[in-house]
């Protein structure tokens, strides 16, 4: 605020053992972030500051934190929020509040959900469907797909947040597509962890989505959708061939604006599934912060960046803990066209064989993202 009063911007601090990071949004809301945890970056803290106050417009709409009337009203209403802000601060298995890209999982059968989705979308009279397994996207309308960000990550995550019910009416905000107008965000439960999440204005009206409409469009397809519930941590469908080097995977569609992430591969080494995590998500802010070009969408970069576009790295790759034989982790990031392919590898797997395997398992991958 002090320097604000100079002219003068200043939007992080450090001290000895914590980051300070801050945002202020439409003069209104200040949003202030601390962590101490070692490493942390200030991309990463600045993003989830980004999808705090998206949860905030998501669940209140922008006019009531742009234009506050009353203080103590706007604190009730942001309680609806708490507990979609707090899977934020946790560890969760999902990556998109760091990548902005709305976490996907490749179903085996998945023309098959696609088709059904489609007919179930125009038998319902909405554009806007989703098939969701534990906050990922299992398949969606090509409406759906076009919703803007922050929405498309927050509402699948919304979704996987909130606890079990057999169905829902939801009213929520769009804080790209429609900051001020609520719509109604219908969820119907299929199966445990797997639902329904439909889009839509006034109608239709939850009785209308009756049994016999679900049965029509789903009872057939029991079986594939029995086979989307391992998904959800996996991501992968069973049987997709991956080196048994591999720890975990981040694959990211920069256009699309999709991504697949996950570290069940080889679940018995080390390490733990939440230490592969926390690896992957600290590899992929350092590699987007200092190593690759600014990803579509991002704020415009400065003329002497863009001077030195034609040198900016295609693949890099770190090597946790020491270099000796058998120690450490690789990790392992290559970028080809819109895609960018991050791995975390077992000790054993030699440097100098890192950039052949990221190449062949993205080409391997290339097919379902």
């Amino acid at each position: 605020m002090f320097g604000q009063n100079l002219e003068v911007q200043l939007s992080s601090a450090r001290t000895e053992d914590t980051t300070v990071v801050w945002k202020s949004f439409h003069d209104s809301i200040t949003l202030i972030v601390l962590s101490s945890e070692e490493g942390t970056s200030e991309l990463r803290l600045e993003r989830l500051l980004q999808m705090v106050f998206g949860a905030m417009v998501l669940l209140v709409g922008l006019e009531e934190l742009s234009n506050i009337r009353n203080v103590e009203r706007l604190k009730k209403e942001l309680r609806a929020s708490y507990r979609l802000i707090d899977s934020f601060l946790g560890d969760s298995e999902l990556i998109g509040d760091l990548t902005q890209c709305v976490d996907c999982v490749v179903p085996p059968e998945g023309s098959l959900l696609q088709e059904a989705l489609s007919g179930f979308a125009e038998a319902a009279g909405t554009a806007f469907v989703s098939l969701v397994v534990s906050g990922r996207v299992v398949a969606a309308t090509e409406s759906w797909w076009r919703l803007g960000m922050p929405e498309a990550v927050l509402l699948p995550w919304l979704v996987g947040s909130l606890p079990p019910q057999a169905a829902r009416d939801y009213p929520v905000y769009l804080p790209h597509g429609s900051p001020a107008v609520p719509h109604r965000l219908l969820t119907l439960t299929l199966l445990p962890d797997l639902e329904l999440c439909l889009l839509c204005g006034p109608r239709p009206h939850l009785s209308q989505l009756d049994a016999q409409l679900l049965e029509r469009w789903w009872q057939p397809l029991l079986e594939p959708l029995r086979g989307c519930l391992p998904l959800g941590p996996r991501a992968l469908p069973a049987g997709f061939p991956l080196h048994t080097d591999i720890l975990g995977l981040l694959l990211l569609h920069l256009e699309l604006k999709r991504c697949l992430f996950t570290v069940e591969p080889s679940r018995d080494k080390e390490p733990s599934p939440e230490h592969r995590r926390r690896l992957l998500r600290s590899f992929y802010t350092l590699v987007t912060a200092t190593h690759f070009p600014p990803e579509p969408g991002q704020p415009d970069e400065k003329a002497e960046e863009a001077v030195h576009r034609a040198q900016v790295a295609r693949a890099c790759y770190l090597v946790s803990g020491t270099e000796e034989p058998g120690t450490g982790w690789r990790l392992v990031a290559l970028q080809l066209g819109p895609r960018r392919l991050l791995l975390l590898l077992s000790a054993q797997s030699p440097t100098y064989g890192l950039r052949g395997l990221a190449t062949h398992t993205l080409h391997a991958l290339t097919p379902l993202l």
